[in-house]
């Protein structure tokens, strides 16, 4: 298994990894196009509170592991663009995003 940069978690690809059991978890994962240089996932709440954040693999991909409800996905690409994306997650099944910015 391929690391970045020395931290224990999995490359992000858009293939989920082997093991992950749907049947009780809900997923947000999507793509990110444009925008050039680093990006960032960010996931709020329903309310708008900071939830997490991760930052985007150089093939654009990024993925969350969330609670069943209504979210926000941030894109924070460079040149201090942001882009909201709303989505509803559902245990059971991957919420898709593409994202331009």
């Amino acid at each position: 298994m391929t690391q970045a940069q020395g931290c224990g978690a999995p490359a992000q690809t858009i293939t989920l990894p082997a093991g992950i059991d749907l049947s009780s978890q809900a997923v947000i994962q999507g793509v990110v196009t444009g925008g050039g240089g680093p990006a960032y996932a960010r996931l709020l709440d329903e309310s708008g509170e900071f939830t997490g954040e991760v930052v985007v693999s150089d093939e654009g991909v990024f993925r969350f592991f969330a609670a069943p409800g209504s979210w926000t996905v941030r894109i924070i690409a460079g040149g201090g663009v942001t882009k909201d994306v709303k989505v509803e997650a559902k245990r059971g099944e991957v919420a898709q995003l593409e994202v331009a910015v």
